[in-house]
């Protein structure tokens, strides 16, 4: 849908379930926290969980895989979300077999509001380093994701209506 120079890339509104999302917790490297994701009664994906620091564990993600989208034109990514005051990392790749992402980091508000990140500001990072690649090109978009890993034990709870491109 395009709507004064944005198109959706994913509306929560419009699905049932989240079952195109797929959690990635640290228990992938022998970690135990614990993410979960689901869509609402209200039409808004639920980011929620517990990260634990045990047996060096630290994060928990979501990530959507999609068809190649090609995303020149555009400048950034908005978020429509919710939070619990906590920092994330929106995620991107441009190719999905990539090593790495491009992330950036945002700080939730216990309100709804718009996060805008600018593609430049997307930095290459593979398992928490930077990487001496250039930033984010703003040419293609086949993974989207969300992360949580703030080196802390800590409950999180991010609500998601919508995720667009802006021109």
């Amino acid at each position: 849908m395009i709507t004064q120079n944005t198109t959706t890339l994913y509306d929560f509104n419009t699905k049932s379930q989240a079952n195109d999302w797929l959690v990635v917790d640290d228990v992938v490297m022998g970690g135990q926290s614990d993410g979960n994701f689901y869509i609402d009664e209200n039409g808004h994906g639920v980011f929620e969980g517990t990260i634990s620091l045990e047996n060096n564990g630290g994060f928990s993600s979501i990530k959507h895989e999609c068809q190649t989208i090609e995303v020149k034109g555009y400048s950034k990514i908005r978020l429509h979300v919710k939070g619990d005051g906590n920092t994330y990392q929106v995620r991107i790749k441009n190719k999905r077999d990539n090593y790495y992402s491009y992330t950036a980091y945002f700080q939730s508000d216990t309100n709804w509001g718009t996060i805008e990140i600018p593609f430049e500001a997307l930095l290459p990072v593979f398992r928490g380093r930077d990487l001496d690649l250039p930033n984010f090109q703003g040419e293609t978009i086949e993974e989207v994701g969300i992360l949580i890993g703030n080196k802390k034990a800590q409950s999180f709870k991010l609500l998601i209506d919508k995720i667009e491109l802006v021109k």
